[in-house]
């Protein structure tokens, strides 16, 4: 009696464990590779056939010539992926104030001319700690002293960044956005090529 239940709920068992365990996981990725291949790889960006980044991990840039990111409150490293999270930490709270701070004066001593009010995604981080984007408004605050320091003119970054710049979603929801990645990659272009299809 028992081995006319055991046999039954071990086919089973096994049969299951085969589809969602091998079977589900095989197709989806094998779907993602093929309709989304940049994607299903990490969107991961190469330079001389080496990664150099991800168009979907934000990077920590610090060098005045370049556009900067958010900030990342993840531990123990800055942009750590496997630690993908916010601060959580109150407005009240001293480490965050003193992050806000320090972003701050970074951005002011990087731009002493600039006195434009600094937009809030330049010296907050993201939910996840990770986000490769900053809002057009973030972007554009940095175009004077990225074109200062390149030796080009603003127009000519503007039209980098807006290259590079995706609409809100839907035509409704969020704020345009800027791949900081995509436009220091761009501005250095003119002296080394990078793909994202290797």
């Amino acid at each position: 009696m028992i081995r006319e239940h055991v046999k039954p709920a071990i086919v089973s068992f096994l049969l299951l464990t085969f589809i969602t365990g091998i079977l589900y996981p095989l197709s989806v990725t094998g779907i993602a590779r093929v309709l989304f291949s940049e994607r299903a790889n990490g969107s991961l960006v190469y330079r001389d056939g080496n990664p150099i980044g991800s168009l979907l991990i934000g990077q920590h840039f610090d060098d005045p010539k370049y556009l900067w990111g958010r900030i990342s409150l993840t531990s123990p490293v800055r942009f750590n992926a496997a630690a993908s999270s916010g601060s959580n930490l109150g407005p009240s709270n001293s480490v965050l104030v003193d992050a806000v701070k320090a972003r701050i004066e970074a951005l002011k001593a990087a731009d002493p001319d600039n006195t434009s009010p600094i937009p809030v995604d330049l010296v907050t981080s993201s939910a996840s700690g990770l986000d490769p984007h900053i809002s057009l408004v973030a972007a554009y605050y940095q175009i004077p002293r990225v074109a200062r320091l390149r030796g080009l003119s603003q127009d000519t970054v503007r039209s980098i960044v807006r290259k590079h710049s995706s609409n809100r979603f839907l035509g409704l929801l969020g704020e345009p956005v800027v791949n900081v990645l995509k436009v220091n990659l761009d501005l250095d272009s003119s002296k080394m090529e990078y793909n994202t299809d290797i």
